[in-house]
């Protein structure tokens, strides 16, 4: 029997300056989850958007479509992975739980939109982290209400661009680097118990990647925690030439910082860059879901003017989507006995 690879892709481009929504570019930002040569199913999650200042327009005397929506510039990026853990699936529900109610508070917090003052910088941090912690709250809320969904949860990981700042919040395993002049840096924290050792002089770094306890996450939205996360805010102040890539466990477990940086510097197009890198870890062992975001923000120079006119099209909501299923060409994987078995173990 052969194994379907369960693919799901989404691109988010810049606005090409007045009239309609150019076409999708995937220069500026591409996505793309696989499921890997173990598990059954796809628990990981990932989104790409604009953020653009709109206006809803319903009843005008201007030559303009009724309910037409007015879009002025991009004014920023916002680029998210989570990946779920649980038992069938829970995890999958988690992931997208979690980006569901960061999409809900987005919509309805229009700072989000804006640039970020100065001055009132440290007031968006901890929305950041509120974000976060509203999304925890509501898995934990979830997983009371149904007994099926006991335990799930979900790593996250957001980058939200607004040139030339950029700023990410975080809790899990899943990454975010930032690749400058053919070097990847990695802006979060693995909220491992391996890396806890390590920072407690318990088991050197080089010894952290191959540690039973590299998969044991003490840091997650849900998992049958309290109710208080720890929600970890980077702040980096980004160059021309910049790459952002989001990627989860199931891509850094087999791609490292230096390879990662040299396959995005090799290709310009980022939907062969995100092929790649999920090719790579497939060849390792695919133990896991691969999930990989990859972003090369425009900044001034390359932001979009005026204003767009599109129809207004009713947002669904995320959990109401079906994935995308696609068959890798020349793919033919036997299923793998007992896939439901996690990786990712939540302490206790």
């Amino acid at each position: 029997m052969v194994k379907r690879m369960e693919e799901r892709r989404n691109v988010a481009g810049e606005t090409t300056g007045g009239g309609r929504q150019g076409p999708i570019d995937p220069r500026v930002a591409f996505g793309m989850t696989d499921i890997g040569r173990k598990r059954e199913t796809n628990q990981d999650q990932f989104l790409i958007a604009q953020l653009n200042k709109s206006m809803l327009v319903t009843t005008t005397s201007l030559p303009l479509d009724q309910k037409s929506r007015l879009f002025g510039g991009v004014q920023g990026q916002l680029l998210v992975v989570a990946d779920g853990m649980g038992g069938h699936a829970a995890g999958e529900r988690a992931s997208s739980l979690a980006i569901d109610q960061l999409i809900g508070r987005l919509l309805n917090n229009v700072h989000w939109f804006f640039q970020v003052d100065h001055d009132c910088e440290d007031d968006f941090v901890d929305d950041l982290k509120d974000l976060l912690q509203d999304a925890h709250t509501r898995i934990l809320s979830e997983a009371v209400r149904d007994s099926r969904l006991g335990g799930m949860g979900t790593t996250l990981t957001m980058a939200h661009v607004v040139w030339p700042r950029l700023y990410v919040v975080h809790a899990g395993d899943s990454r975010c680097y930032l690749v400058r002049d053919g070097v990847a840096e990695q802006l979060t924290t693995d909220h491992t118990l391996a890396h806890k050792l390590v920072e407690s002089g318990g088991m050197t770094a080089e010894d952290e990647a191959t540690s039973r306890w590299s998969h044991v996450l003490w840091n997650v939205l849900g998992g049958g925690g309290e109710g208080t996360l720890l929600a970890e805010v980077r702040r980096a102040d980004l160059r021309p030439g910049d790459v952002i890539v989001l990627c989860s466990d199931g891509l850094h477990r087999y791609v490292d910082g230096e390879t990662l940086a040299r396959v995005v510097g090799e290709q310009e197009d980022l939907e062969t860059t995100c092929g790649r890198l999920v090719r790579m870890a497939n060849d390792a062992g695919g133990a896991d879901n691969i999930t990989v975001v990859v972003s090369r923000p425009l900044g001034e120079r390359g932001r979009s003017l005026g204003t767009t006119v599109q129809a207004e099209v009713p947002l669904g909501r995320l959990l109401d989507g079906e994935r995308s299923k696609a068959t890798e060409p020349g793919s033919q994987r036997p299923y793998g006995e007992g896939d439901d078995a996690l990786f990712d173990t939540l302490p206790g």
